[in-house]
């Protein structure tokens, strides 16, 4: 089966494919409350640990209201791709999975986050959250990571068109208990290399994925499954320790989970971008 492996971007690329910024974190747990809308208790929960930006995974969350959208062939020449309308679903929304970078847009709190669900409706779905609009149906507790010395914040990014999350150096807050490496792949680079390159280049003799929100150009899984859709968005499963284990959407409405394969350079290359951080282990 041949998979697309390379998609022409609007803009011009930067000769830098990777934004890494070395730096300390720490695990956290965040309590979330019933009421509150998804962004205002992610930013309380990371502010009262002390960080001011981090990665996080989702699971077992009841949302309502709720609002998302789904990856969509691009509309017009300025984007390789884009996003469906926003959907709106009644009653109550279960998020099964997914994962959330935290940081911030134009000065204020903001995520991306990428997730799939169980709609009122009982259908199965998933997608990008929409952090405005979207609110707690009951209170919850979600796995993160603090950064200490990083932090991710939106840019407009020039080869893309969209207004994406970069991580950047910040003022260390002291609060890091172990070394990482905050991360935003560019397109057209393979995803699962290109995270062992880096890890190799900061010196982790052993390591794990924490976070983990982006897109790929299609995607070959290693049960030998494909998804052969351009359009798809993406998430790492539960900070999977060998950051093979996905959740995606395609442009669709279709989801898979599963391992993508470890085949030759070109297979599971990143379509906008990937964040995430990579953490050292013992």
């Amino acid at each position: 089966m041949s998979l697309p492996r390379v998609v022409r971007q609007p803009g011009p690329a930067p000769s830098a494919r990777v934004v890494a910024i070395p730096c300390r974190g720490t695990p956290l747990r965040l309590a979330l409350r019933k009421g509150e809308r998804l962004l205002d208790a992610v930013a309380q929960g990371f502010a009262q640990a002390g960080f001011e930006s981090g990665v996080a995974e989702l699971a077992a969350l009841k949302l309502g209201p709720f609002s998302y959208v789904m990856p969509a062939p691009a509309r017009t020449p300025e984007h390789a791709a884009f996003y469906s309308d926003v959907f709106t679903p009644q009653g109550l929304a279960h998020l099964h999975e997914g994962a959330l970078t935290f940081g911030r847009r134009d000065g204020a709190p903001f995520f991306h986050a990428h997730a799939l669900w169980r709609e009122g409706s009982g259908k199965e779905s998933g997608g990008h959250i929409l952090p405005e609009t979207t609110r707690l149906a009951e209170d919850a507790t979600i796995d993160a990571f603090g950064l200490d010395g990083a932090c991710f914040e939106t840019t407009q990014d020039g080869e893309t068109n969209f207004k994406l999350f970069e991580p950047r150096a910040a003022p260390p807050n002291g609060r890091g208990m172990v070394r990482a490496l905050a991360l935003r792949l560019r397109p057209n680079i393979p995803f699962l290399p290109t995270l062992d390159a880096q890890a190799r280049a900061a010196g982790f003799a052993n390591w794990r994925a924490r976070g983990g929100v982006g897109s790929l150009i299609a995607a070959r899984f290693a049960d030998g499954g494909a998804v052969e859709r351009i359009a798809t968005e993406v998430f790492l499963r539960r900070a999977d320790a060998t950051p093979r284990a996905i959740g995606l959407v395609d442009d669709s409405g279709a989801t898979r989970v599963g391992d993508l394969a470890r085949g030759d350079r070109d297979d599971n290359v990143v379509l906008m971008t990937f964040e995430l951080c990579l953490v050292e282990t013992p």
